[in-house]
């Protein structure tokens, strides 16, 4: 797989939902959750 640019802001969304889920609080599990989910829609994963 290459990554192109289009590729970068779902990977950077998946790594910053991870970074978030590392320092909980109920506000920042819901913008990881939210991060993640874009990530993996922006990837392809799910639809």
């Amino acid at each position: 797989m290459t990554i192109s640019i289009a590729n970068l802001q779902p990977i950077v969304a998946i790594l910053a939902g991870v970074l978030i889920l590392i320092m909980p609080r109920l506000l920042n599990y819901i913008v990881a959750a939210y991060l993640i989910v874009i990530g993996l829609i922006g990837l392809g994963i799910f639809r």
